[in-house]
C-alpha cells in the first residue's frame, strides 16, 4: 500500500499544480508532455519489469523501481525549464513502470481469488486517500510554498516504501530460465514515442498534412510493425501476443485501455478548466477532481461481493454503464459548470471505474498460474498506461487544435469550447469501453480454459 502510494500521490498531486508550473516555466501547449512522456516510459517498461519479476522475483524489481522513482523526483524538483521537467518526468516513469504493477502482482501472489477483492480494495483505498492528500498538498505547495515540493515530498515516501519492502517481503521464487526481449522493448519504445510525438505536435509544431507529420507518424507505424514481427518470433516476447488470443485477456486489456484514457482525460484538463473558467484556487480544483478517486476505492472494495455472485462480466458491465452515465453528466455540466456538478460527475465516474478496473484485472490474474501472473498483470497495466499515454496525446491535440495557439488561461471562453470537445471524446471512449466489457466471457473458468 505504501509502495502504491508513491504512484498514487504523484498522479493526483501534479494535476492541480500544472497551471502554476506553466506560469513559472511557460509552455502551455507542451504541458501534456508532463503526463504523456511519464506514462510512455511507464507503459513500455511494465512488460519488461514484469518479465524480470517472473525470473528474479518481485522484490528486487520493485526496489529498483523505487530507486528510479526517487531519483526522478529529486531531478523534477530542481528542474529549470519545461523541457528539463518533461525529461525528468520520464525518469520517474521508468520507476513507476516497476512500482505499480509489482504491488498488484504481489497481492495476486499471496491472496486467493476471494480475498483479492478485499485486498484490491485496500490498495485502491490508497488512491482514495491520495486523492484527498495529493490535491491538498499540491494546492498548498502551489499557493503558499513552491510547486517543486510536490516532487520533493516523494523522497521520504520512497525511503519508507523501500525499507518496508526490504524488511517485510519474503518470497519464494519459482526458478525458471527466462530471456528478456530487449529488441522488442526498444522497438515498442521507439514506435510509441514517435506516434505520441506526431499526435501531440501535429497541428501545433507542424501542419497535419506536411512532410514532418508524415515522416514522424510513418516512422512510428513502421517501428510498430517491426515490433509485432519481432514479438511473433521472440522466444519470450516482452508483450506475448498469444495472450491476446485468449478472449478474457484481450477484452480485459481493451477495458484497461479505456480506463487509462478516461483517467488521464479528466486528471489532465478538469483542474485547468475549473481554475481558468471559474477562477477557483488550485486547492479547490484539486479537491473537486479528488471525487474521482474517492469513488473508485469505495466501489472497488465492494466489487468482490458482486463478482463472486454474478461474475466478472456482469460486474464490469455495471461499472462501465455507470462510467458512461458519469461522463455524459460531466459533458452536460460543462455548458454551465460549477464545482458541485463537476465534483458529482467525477464521483459517479470513480464509482464506475472501481467496478470496472479491479474485477477485470483480477479476472485476468485468476486465469493463469504464478509463472505467467507477472506478465498478465503487466500486460493489463501496460494497456492502461498506453491508453493514458496515447489518450493524453490525442486529447491534447484536440484541445490545442480548438485553441488555435490561443492561451487558455487568458481566453476562458475558447478553453471551455476546447475542453467540451475533449469531454465528447472521453464519452465516446467510455461507450467503447462498455462494448469491450460486454465482449468479455460470461464465466471466468470457461475463459481460463
Amino acid at each position: 500500500m505504501v509502495t502504491t502510494g508513491l504512484v498514487a500521490i504523484d498522479s493526483t498531486i501534479l494535476a492541480t499544480a500544472v497551471p502554476t508550473i506553466v506560469r513559472e516555466l511557460g509552455g502551455f501547449t507542451s504541458f501534456p508532455w508532463l503526463f504523456s512522456l511519464y506514462l510512455l516510459t511507464q507503459a513500455v517498461t511494465v512488460p519488461i519489469y514484469s518479465k524480470l519479476a517472473d525470473t528474479w522475483g518481485r522484490k528486487p524489481v520493485v526496489l529498483v523501481g523505487i530507486g528510479l522513482f526517487l531519483g526522478g523526483s529529486v531531478l523534477c524538483g530542481v528542474a529549470w525549464s519545461m523541457p528539463a521537467l518533461i525529461a525528468f518526468r520520464a525518469v520517474q516513469g521508468l520507476g513507476a513502470g516497476a512500482v505499480q504493477p509489482m504491488a498488484v502482482t504481489i497481492a495476486g501472489d499471496i491472496y486467493s481469488v476471494a480475498e483479492r477483492a478485499r485486498v484490491q480494495g485496500y490498495i485502491a483505498s490508497v488512491w482514495g486517500i491520495s486523492s484527498v492528500v495529493g490535491p491538498t498538498l499540491g494546492g498548498v505547495f502551489s499557493q503558499f510554498l513552491s510547486w517543486r515540493w510536490i516532487f520533493f515530498v516523494n523522497v521520504p515516501l520512497c525511503l519508507l516504501a523501500a525499507w518496508l519492502i526490504w524488511t517485510r517481503l519474503h518470497e519464494s521464487i519459482e526458478k525458471r530460465e527466462h530471456t528478456v526481449d530487449w529488441t522488442g522493448g526498444a522497438l515498442l519504445t521507439g514506435s510509441l514515442s514517435l506516434l505520441i510525438l506526431g499526435i501531440l505536435e501535429g497541428g501545433n509544431a507542424w501542419a497535419w498534412v506536411s512532410v514532418p507529420s508524415a515522416s514522424v507518424l510513418g516512422a512510428g507505424v513502421v517501428l510498430l510493425a517491426a515490433f509485432l514481427r519481432v514479438e511473433q518470433r521472440a522466444a519470450e516476447p516482452v508483450l506475448p501476443l498469444r495472450l491476446l488470443s485468449r478472449r478474457l485477456l484481450a477484452t480485459s486489456a481493451l477495458v484497461s485501455v479505456g480506463v487509462g484514457v478516461i483517467l488521464i482525460g479528466l486528471t489532465s484538463y478538469v483542474p485547468s478548466y475549473l481554475e481558468a473558467l471559474l477562477g477557483v484556487s488550485p486547492l479547490v480544483s484539486g479537491l473537486t477532481l479528488a471525487m474521482l478517486t474517492i469513488g473508485w476505492p469505495i466501489s472497488a472494495s465492494q466489487s468482490g461481493r458482486l463478482y463472486l455472485r454474478v461474475g466478472f462480466r456482469v460486474t464490469a458491465l455495471v461499472g462501465t454503464t455507470i462510467v458512461v452515465l458519469g461522463c455524459a453528466g460531466l459533458l452536460l455540466a460543462s455548458s454551465s459548470p460549477s464545482v458541485v456538478t463537476v465534483g458529482g460527475s467525477c464521483l459517479v465516474i470513480g464509482l464506475g471505474l472501481g467496478l470496472t478496473a479491479s474485477p477485470t484485472l483480477i479476472a485476468a490474474q485468476s486465469s493463469v498460474e504464478w509463472g505467467e501472473r507477472g506478465v498478465v498483470t503487466g500486460a493489463n497495466l501496460f494497456a492502461r498506461s498506453v491508453g493514458s499515454a496515447v489518450g493524453v496525446a490525442v486529447l491534447g491535440a484536440i484541445v490545442n487544435a480548438s485553441l488555435r495557439g490561443v492561451d487558455g488561461d487568458t481566453h476562458p471562453a475558447q478553453l471551455q469550447v476546447a475542453v467540451r470537445e475533449a469531454l465528447v471524446a472521453v464519452l465516446v471512449v467510455a461507450v467503447l469501453t462498455l462494448v469491450a466489457a460486454a465482449a468479455m466471457p460470461r464465466d471466468r473458468h470457461a475463459a481460463a480454459g
